[in-house]
Order: C-alpha cells, then structure tokens, then sequence
C-alpha cells in the first residue's frame, strides 16, 4: 500500500526548507547559517527519512564546531540518557528510516559504536585533545560534509545500487 496518511503537522513539517537560527552572547559567535549549508540539506524533507534528516543536520552542527576549535583539539560526544560517557567522533551513519549510529573511540582509545533511534537523540559536542601521535587533528565534519554534496546518483554507485 502505497498511501500513506499524515496529519497536517507533519505535512507541514515534511515541506518545511531548513532553517536555522541562533543568538549568542559573544556576537562573533560562529552559528552555522542557511546560505552555507550544503544543497542536500535545503531540499525540503519531505522526501528524507528521519534518520536521514537528523543525520544532515548533525553535520552541519558538527562541522560548525569544528571550524572554532584549534589544530591541538578534535570534536568528541557525549550522550545524554545513559553512561556512555563521550566518543572520539570518528564515522557517523543512518539507516533508514530512523537510526543514527555513532563510531568512534572512547577516551581510553577502546572503540566504540553507538546506534541510537531519532526520537532518543541527544548529544552534547565537547572538544577533545588531538592524539599525541596525529600531525593534525581529524576534522570528521568536513568529510561529512563532503559526502553530503555528492549526488544521490553518486551515492547509490558507491553502495552498488543502480
């Protein structure tokens, strides 16, 4: 069955374009902004899962919180609800049609995944000292965000769809 019924928050809710506003103390404040973010996230999401919307917008934040950290810290999380404690960001996915998952390293160096569905995502964003043996910090954001400008024909070859 193909018809799938919606009330009318979600319509609206499944048609809204992005939009982001912030208000900081410190007026230079960076906050990510709609003009810079990538084309995948300013379709409307009517067409996305939640996992995948939820996915695009974590990168942005993450991107962002990496642009204001120096060469001598990478962005780590920590998740709210539970003793996780927090993880060296090292890959993010989705799996439609509503988990996110997390991979990365503890700070102890053990590693670590998390797989959370959309309606428990939390996460706090702390900065993390770089590894003592890394030349330069890992910036994981960029690369997400990288892959979000892809095509979704490019996408589906890498996954060998057709």
């Amino acid at each position: 069955m193909d018809d799938i019924i919606t009330t009318a928050a979600e319509a609206v809710e499944n048609d809204a374009m992005p939009r982001v506003h912030e208000v900081h103390t410190d007026p230079d404040k960076c906050a990510p902004c709609v003009e810079d973010l990538p084309d995948a996230v300013k379709k409307p999401s009517k067409n996305k899962s939640p996992a995948q919307w939820a996915y695009e917008r974590l990168i942005i934040y993450i991107k962002n919180f990496e642009e204001q950290l120096d060469a001598e810290h990478e962005v780590a999380m920590g998740f709210t609800g539970g003793d996780a404690g927090v993880i060296r960001i090292e890959g993010m996915g989705f799996f439609d049609p509503d988990i996110v998952t997390f991979y990365g390293a503890d700070p102890t160096g053990a590693k670590t995944q998390l797989i959370q569905h959309v309606s428990q995502l939390n996460v706090m964003m702390r900065a993390l000292p770089k590894q003592v043996d890394q030349a330069e910090p890992n910036r994981i954001g960029f690369r997400l965000a990288r892959d979000l400008e892809k095509t979704d024909d490019a996408k589906a070859d890498d996954n060998g769809e057709a």
